[in-house]
């Protein structure tokens, strides 16, 4: 082999050139050798893809020549991976938005908005209840516990004492002829029974109002009588009008409804105990019967809250 006179040998190793071809110094008017082109993908295999703008090419793979100058390498065809000397940099393509985007911001999935809790309904509302209405003679007892129970929402049932009493047909002790231990039997008998049937009636779901003439001198007999038979959860009111309205609605009655007025006017004073004794109290004077209904299902709702100590 001639080297031209006066040119340095090649050097010999790794690095020094193409394998088979010998070096050769650039020099001026000697054309340099000619370039190189990559070898052909194989099969399955993708072509390269140029640098982008204004980044230099990637530095060729181990055993593999450089590119020549103004060689453009071909970007890989799509759906085909990049070839080994792809070197993964380059420009990302713009990240597509995803749905429930604002901007940068990632908004919360979206969902159901619940509806606001509905406000709750005043009153004794569907509470299974056990009530005494207390009262003279003429405060209006049965017509309003007969009221107060049709209006519920919920299966309730009114028991009267006086009618309890009236089952007795024959020997039957008139409250027309006073108290003794004729009336206070049958007064007992009548008072077990509805103590029986309210209890039949909330063990079935169903509440239950009694009215009775219950007197606070004698606590053992009448509201600790109701409290035994019908149970602790017995929620009493007392109704309790002025004594001009008791004597004018005792002279509507008829029959052994009807007492007498000086009868009437010892009953309510002795009615007039129950204040102070802690039971809610309702003065019916100035209302009708539906006022008195309502006004008794706002006074069970704060015993229902509060039970008064009896």
């Amino acid at each position: 082999m001639q080297h031209a006179v006066g040119a340095p040998l090649p050097p010999h190793g790794p690095g020094s050139g193409h394998v088979g071809r010998p070096y050769q110094a650039q020099q001026p008017g000697h054309p340099g050798p000619p370039p190189i082109s990559p070898p052909p993908p194989g099969p399955g295999q993708a072509l390269p893809s140029p640098p982008p703008p204004g980044q230099a090419p990637p530095p060729p793979a181990p055993g593999q020549a450089p590119p020549a100058p103004g060689h453009v390498q071909p970007s890989p065809a799509p759906g085909q991976a990049p070839g080994p000397a792809w070197s993964g940099t380059g420009p990302t393509p713009p990240a597509r938005e995803a749905v429930g985007h604002t901007g940068h911001v990632q908004l919360p999935p979206g969902g159901p908005v619940p509806l606001p809790a509905p406000p709750a309904e005043p009153g004794t509302g569907g509470a299974t209840l056990a009530v005494l209405l207390i009262g003279p003679a003429g405060a209006g007892k049965t017509t309003v516990a007969k009221l107060w129970a049709a209006r519920r929402r919920v299966p309730t049932a009114h028991v009267s004492l006086d009618d309890v009493r009236e089952w007795v047909r024959s020997g039957f002790a008139d409250p027309q002829a006073g108290w003794n231990d004729h009336s206070e039997a049958q007064y007992r008998l009548a008072r077990r029974t509805c103590g029986f049937a309210a209890r039949n009636f909330l063990a079935n779901g169903i509440s239950c109002i009694l009215d009775d003439a219950v007197f606070p001198d004698r606590p053992v007999v009448g509201l600790g009588g109701w409290k035994r038979h019908v149970g602790p959860g017995l929620l009493p009111v007392v109704l309790l009008p002025g004594l001009e309205i008791v004597l004018e609605r005792n002279a509507a009655r008829s029959g052994n409804r009807r007492l007498s007025d000086e009868e009437v006017a010892r009953i309510h004073g002795r009615m007039a105990g129950w204040y102070g004794s802690g039971l809610p109290i309702i003065d019916n004077s100035t209302y009708d019967v539906e006022t008195t209904a309502r006004v008794l299902d706002d006074v069970l709702a704060r015993s229902i809250a509060s039970p008064p100590a009896w």
